[in-house]
């Protein structure tokens, strides 16, 4: 039987909160009424396996008799937050050097979101790149699984080679496209 297509909408919304090992979350709509659902699959056909809590993000959502749920990611903004670095390792650095670095394909090796760092890969190399919890949500990211292909950007920091930012793969490719 065909799934009534009428009640599909395109919202803006934050993500209240988001638990990637639960595989779920919720986001507010900038119009109000009941949260959305915003599942992990969903997530992943845009590229991502997690999101960051206050993340704006653009989803088309459909009503159902167990209310409303995400059924496509448009679009994810990371939260706003201020010019101070993330880390205090990019104190001292210009941060147009910073965000000028390429971006590099890469593979995540391991994450532990309750340590808050972990490290990955670039394609090529067997170098490891540190992956902190805090340059993950300035790119609207909570958490990484081993395997997830990124786009980095990758410097060489006070405690050697660290990404300063970490994208979805498919995100990286679109911005390489632009």
């Amino acid at each position: 039987m065909a799934e009534d297509l009428s009640s599909l909408q395109q919202i803006r919304g934050l993500v209240k909160w988001f638990d990637p090992t639960k595989g779920f979350g919720f986001v507010v709509s900038d119009e109000g009424g009941p949260d959305i659902l915003l599942h992990v699959n969903v997530l992943r056909n845009f590229g991502q396996s997690s999101i960051a809590d206050g993340a704006e993000v653009e989803l088309v959502t459909h009503h159902t008799e167990r209310g409303v749920q995400a059924v496509e990611v448009l679009s994810i903004t990371p939260p706003t937050r201020d010019d101070s670095p993330v880390l205090s390792d990019f104190a001292e650095m210009d941060a147009d050097v910073l965000y000028s670095e390429p971006l590099v394909p890469a593979r995540v090796k391991w994450f532990d979101k309750g340590k808050g760092f972990g490290f990955a890969n670039v394609f090529g190399r067997d170098e490891d790149v540190f992956l902190h919890v805090e340059v993950l949500r300035q790119s609207g990211l909570s958490e990484l699984q081993p395997g997830e292909a990124l786009g980095m950007r990758v410097i060489d920091g006070k405690r050697g080679r660290m990404a300063v930012e970490v994208l979805a793969w498919e995100a990286a490719l679109l911005e390489k496209q632009d």
